[in-house]
């Protein structure tokens, strides 16, 4: 149970089995020993059902709406898609501190600190993914709806939110053994039904097409850099990966979850992508969903559109789940699946005002562009904390709120993380651009985006000297020798990040399509 100075912050919970089908009962309090289990190879279902997705059809389409050429968007797809390692890097801590992500950045960020940083991170940026996903799911179930001959009213539009939202928050209400237990039946579904959309789509591809007129120069460059931002921040986004591996025994080789996690959703998402990206050499993909209804039978329509519902479920499922763990670690006193209940109910209605008020799509844009502003820093600080702690997490201590706390810091906060976070997010800011806001080196630069890698490298390299400089790190992990006897989990390459990124408003996405 979570403690602080002044007593417990997190409602009791009963020590329980993580059983399928049974509601889980720990929230973020540490897992035992004895209720460990699991394998690694679990992982790799775990992150295939959500990345399985209507959305890679969509943004592999996008690539080539921008003018991007066939090998450039499937290079541009690849390569933003490796950070999918960087996710899977970070999920080792989950076994070794066996409590949730949101806990183990108390290492980084101080008790204090952390609590702002997985507000933002880990709640407001998660509860607004369930938003967009699910108004993005939601258009594609109004189409079924208006196949039944329901009529289009704002009645219809908040019921069937309503009903993707509540299937969304009963499987995170469930849990942990449930999600692993489901999203392997889930993967191996979604894959045969997006797997047959992709050879229909492929009898019609132009395997040779190039654009009308081909980018040349500058714009080239700030095109590429626009398609990996959004490839890109699909991995970035996913912090929560721990929290999945937490159950794992505490011998489950780091490698291994690496591997799974990341080659769990690296593959889908390349090859889904790419599909897309192929559709678009002689699909209008500016509307995807008719463009792929298109090249299907009729009979399949409904198919297609129950699995990208299905897809979004499996998606929004893991944030929902993760983000009732944020909650309680940032030290409000509810009960895990009350929660998520209270996370579900504010995403829902965010998605009924995104989709019956507000122009979402609008902001689905933006957000995808800028997010990595945020994400990509803190993914980096995890990351090299992991590397420089030799992946060293005291579960026990990390739930010490006191002021005799290790992770208590100065005031309660770890100067080191903190300002390494926000270093690296102002001088990705100042190289960020979007189709409507773009920092003042870029706009310099001719809209070229170079947040990705400024953010992640820079959030990386300051935590690493200023962790040194500060003297935040123990003793034992803070300067291994080269033979000590416990092997330092090395820097994943994923942490080095590819070329930069961009997004003028030539190369914004089309108006229709959802983000993750």
């Amino acid at each position: 149970m979570e403690r602080s100075a002044s007593g417990p912050d997190v409602a009791a919970a009963p020590s329980g089995q993580d059983r399928a089908g049974s509601f889980e009962s720990r929230g973020i309090d540490c897992v035992p020993d004895s209720e460990r289990h699991g394998a690694a190879r679990e992982l790799f279902t775990l992150w295939a059902a959500p990345n399985v997705s209507y959305l890679s059809f969509v943004v592999g389409g996008a690539l080539v709406l921008t003018g991007l050429s066939l090998a450039e968007a499937l290079a541009v797809t690849v390569a933003g898609n490796l950070f999918w390692l960087l996710t899977g890097f970070i999920a080792v801590s989950g076994p070794a501190a066996g409590t949730s992500g949101s806990v183990i950045s108390r290492a980084m960020y101080g008790v204090v600190g952390n609590k702002a940083v997985v507000a933002l991170t880990g709640w407001l940026i998660a509860s607004l993914y369930l938003a967009l996903n699910w108004s993005a799911a939601s258009v594609a179930g109004l189409g079924l709806t208006s196949r039944a001959g329901l009529p289009d009213t704002p009645a219809v539009d908040a019921l069937v939110v309503c009903l993707i939202a509540g299937a969304t928050i009963l499987v995170a209400i469930y849990g942990h053994a449930t999600i692993v237990r489901l999203y392997g039946a889930l993967s191996v579904l979604l894959t045969v039904v997006f797997l047959a959309v992709g050879v229909m789509v492929l009898t019609r591809a132009n395997w040779s097409y190039t654009p009308t007129e081909p980018l040349t120069g500058l714009g080239r460059f700030v095109a590429l850099a626009s398609g990996f931002t959004i490839v890109a921040s699909a991995p970035l986004s996913y912090a929560n990966s721990p929290d999945l591996t937490r159950y794992l025994p505490r011998e489950t080789s780091p490698k291994a979850i690496t591997l799974w996690t990341a080659s769990g959703a690296f593959l889908p998402s390349v090859l889904f992508t790419a599909v897309g990206s192929l559709a678009a050499t002689t699909l209008d993909m500016s509307d995807p969903q008719a463009a792929l209804e298109s090249v299907v039978p009729a009979w399949f329509v409904p198919v297609l559109v129950i699995a990208v519902v299905l897809n979004t479920v499996a998606n929004n499922g893991i944030t929902a789940y993760s983000s009732g763990l944020s909650m309680q670690s940032v030290g409000v006193r509810l009960h895990r699946v009350v929660a998520v209940l209270v996370v579900g109910l504010i995403g829902t209605a965010m998605t009924l005002f995104a989709l019956l008020v507000f122009d979402f799509l609008t902001a689905v844009n933006t957000l995808m562009e800028l997010v990595v502003v945020v994400t990509g820093p803190c993914m980096a600080v995890y990351a090299t904390d992991i590397v420089l702690r030799r992946n060293r997490y005291d579960g026990e201590q990390l739930h010490d709120q006191s002021r005799t706390s290790p992770y208590w810091y100065r005031a309660g906060v770890n100067r080191a993380g903190v300002l390494a976070t926000l270093g690296g997010a102002s001088a990705a800011t100042l190289c960020a651009s979007s189709s409507s806001w773009a920092g003042p080196l870029s706009s310099a630069m001719g809209g070229l985006n170079l947040a990705v890698p400024v953010g992640v490298l820079g959030s990386a390299v300051l935590y690493w000297a200023l962790s040194r400089a500060f003297g935040t790190l123990p003793a034992a992990t803070a300067l291994p020798p080269a033979t000590a006897p416990h092997p330092v989990i090395a820097p994943h390459p994923a942490t080095a990040a590819p070329p930069a990124t961009a997004q003028p408003p030539a190369t914004t996405l089309p108006p229709t399509t959802p983000q993750h």
